[in-house]
């Protein structure tokens, strides 16, 4: 979705034309596959942070075409709130020092926007869900001044043809509508991006969902929505009915929302691509004039401009990618699945547990989603989101037949961090970078802390020191400010405010 696009009006014979045009973008991408015209491995990896602007008394900042002018860096580029900004690193070969390298480029870069951010009375915060955020704040009016946002907004509300509903029952429970999708710009995360080979790409796709909990589990850092205490990682739930697409009937009859885990194992990225278009209308059908069978035929690659498009509006937790660099073309898995945060050091351990479990699950000869069903992976996708570091996963028992119930940190300790390791051998990472990376993982899961325990513990401490309900989040907004700025990581964090609470609240 970062091409650039004006706003229009659509109709019948628009969306006419696009579909015929996807039809032909999957006809094209079924040729290049059976052609074998894909990249080469490069083991490439990619990354992306979308990111709050807060100031000092950790409330949200409305000014991110302010920052990013003071920025005037290509690296950094508009989000769907005015309080968020996005980050994108480019790609680095796997091996090597790689995550030393992605933290030095972080820390460099980030500290560099937050000082110009500092100059509006901003700053920059890695956080999933920022806890002041109130529902004021999500209304349309502060939504990006980007063509694209408001046009994506129009046809999500307009499929949809009535407000959105969002209740999540978690901690405590939030019931509330909202009139324009501007509530998703309250989630904010990592993307991290994997080049795979056609031949590849099932099972590292596969591994991917199969952790997707792990992952959550260990990193969750999203308890606060409006005030509100709700699951541990409550952007899932909350970006998929801020996207509904749904009304409540279509939903009975259980038709698939646009943010999906998914529903099976899948053979090959085809099956992914066919099913968005089998499965999701058109939000945004903007055809270019590419006719991809023709170049094909003429010995080009197309850029498939039309299905990339509508693959960016379903929303799948682990997402294909197809891309063209250099005139060839590539395939990459995007994990969608991580929040913001809390520091460059915690992003970049949660960066190389991914891509060491990854693929170390992806080479076992007995894959984890051969001895697991696809329906233990997404309930233990909810389940990671609700309890976080205190999740029980189902998972293969070792050496044995069938499934049980594990605590996450005992999975992680006894069984996957080890995998993890021999991953990012087999990447070839250097062992200082992998004894650092999967020792902060080891840590949270030592301690039980993670971003959303710090954030919950740390909100406790303050109401029972007699703050009340709104300055509790927003010391605790303030407090993780500041311990982020140190960038040790969050396990390190003393939770609480330093020195007493003052009693009036402020």
């Amino acid at each position: 979705m970062g091409e650039k696009v004006v706003a229009v009006r659509f109709d019948l014979a628009d969306r006419q034309r696009y579909r015929r045009k996807l039809r032909g973008c999957l006809d094209a991408l079924g040729r290049l596959l059976a052609e074998k015209r894909f990249d080469r491995p490069r083991n490439l990896v990619g990354l992306e942070i979308e990111l709050n602007l807060a100031g000092p008394d950790g409330l949200p900042r409305m000014m991110n075409a302010q920052v990013l002018d003071r920025i005037a860096s290509r690296d950094f580029q508009t989000e769907l709130g005015m309080f968020n900004l996005e980050v994108n690193i480019a790609p680095h070969p796997l091996a090597g020092h790689v995550f030393s390298q992605l933290s030095e480029e972080l820390r460099t870069g980030l500290g560099y926007a937050h000082r110009k951010a500092e100059e509006l009375g901003a700053g920059i915060l890695m956080i999933g869900i920022l806890p002041t955020l109130t529902r004021h704040d999500v209304d349309l009016v502060n939504i990006s001044d980007v063509d694209r946002y408001m046009l994506l907004n129009d046809q999500i509300v307009a499929a949809r043809g009535e407000d959105f509903t969002l209740e999540i029952e978690g901690v405590e429970r939030l019931a509330c509508t909202a009139a324009s999708i501007t509530p998703e710009a309250a989630c904010t995360s990592v993307q991290l991006h994997l080049q795979v080979t056609p031949q590849r790409f099932a099972d590292v796709w596969n591994a991917a969902q199969a952790v997707a909990a792990v992952q959550i589990a260990t990193g969750a850092n999203s308890p606060f929505l409006f005030g509100r205490e709700l699951w541990r990682e409550t952007r899932p739930p909350l970006f998929q009915q801020a996207t509904d697409t749904r009304p409540p009937e279509l939903q009975a009859q259980g038709v698939r929302p646009r943010t999906w885990f998914g529903e099976r194992w899948v053979d090959s990225a085809y099956e992914l691509f066919e099913e968005n278009l089998r499965y999701f209308p058109a939000l945004l059908p903007l055809c270019g004039d590419e006719d991809p069978l023709r170049i094909l035929d003429d010995g080009g690659v197309p850029s498939l401009q039309e299905l990339v498009l509508h693959n960016g509006t379903v929303y799948r937790w682990n997402r294909p990618v197809y891309g063209v660099v250099d005139g060839v073309p590539h395939l990459r898995v995007e994990n969608r699945v991580l929040p913001a945060g809390p520091t460059v050091e915690d992003v970049v351990a949660n960066a190389a547990f991914y891509y060491g479990l990854v693929r170390a699950l992806a080479e076992d000869p007995r894959p984890v989603w051969r001895r697991m069903s696809f329906q233990d992976a997404s309930g233990n996708f909810d389940t990671a989101c609700r309890y976080g570091i205190d999740a029980e996963l189902r998972w293969p028992r070792p050496g044995r037949g069938g499934v049980t119930a594990v605590p996450a940190v005992k999975l992680v300790r006894d069984e996957l961090l080890p995998l993890a390791a021999s991953g990012l051998d087999a990447w070839g990472i250097e062992p200082a970078d992998r004894d650092r990376c999967l020792g902060i993982i080891e840590e949270r899961c030592r301690r039980r802390v993670n971003g959303a325990s710090w954030q919950a513990e740390t909100f406790h401490r303050a109401q029972e020191a007699g703050f009340d309900r709104e300055a509790a989040l927003a010391a605790t907004a303030r407090r993780y400010r500041e311990l982020a700025l140190t960038g040790e990581p969050v396990h390190t964090w003393p939770a609480g405010a330093p020195g007493p609470y003052p009693r009036n609240g402020r």
